[in-house]
């Protein structure tokens, strides 16, 4: 199964960071983990087009890899081991910014990604990607934060830590 796949995440990321970040970087956790959380769930992100007064997207995608309910909203457990995987492969850079980590695409990572962006495999999370970044990319970690949390109470707010989040 492509979800027990770590370069399946690890490509992801490094897409999401290009793609959704601001000149190949994301500043904090909180930021890239909601900008992600709108990538893998496309209904949802289908909503906060609704909210926001933004064209709704018109794709087949479906949630590929769950997230769990974390303190900050949706999570995925594996957010540190991928990270410290492409920092290692110096895919990326993090830097700390007070009690924030930023994450930044290193030449080589930039590379990695514009192949990926090229590649018809990656076409329809590319084009999503760019959807979710048009809309939700100016944003910052805690307004997505707020919005996940105004949006989906039930499906997210009210469920239990570390429970899976279901769409």
């Amino acid at each position: 199964m492509a979800d027990d796949v770590l370069e399946f995440h690890a490509s992801r990321i490094l897409l999401l960071i290009k793609l959704c970040g601001t000149s190949g970087r994301i500043e904090g956790l909180t930021k890239m983990a909601k900008l992600d959380f709108f990538v893998r769930y496309p209904q949802f992100f289908s909503v906060a087009c609704e909210e926001l007064g933004k064209q709704v997207p018109t794709q087949k995608q479906q949630v590929e890899s769950s997230m769990i309910r974390f303190h900050y909203g949706p999570w995925d457990d594996r957010y540190y081991h991928l990270l410290s995987y492409l920092e290692a492969k110096q895919l990326i850079s993090i830097t700390a910014s007070g009690k924030r980590y930023n994450l930044a695409l290193t030449n080589s990572g930039k590379s990695v990604a514009i192949r990926f962006e090229k590649d018809e495999i990656f076409a329809e999370i590319v084009d999503h990607m760019k959807h979710v970044k048009k809309v939700l990319g100016a944003k910052s970690g805690s307004a997505l934060k707020k919005l996940v949390y105004m949006l989906f109470d039930n499906e997210v707010a009210r469920r239990t830590l570390g429970e899976v989040i279901r769409k």
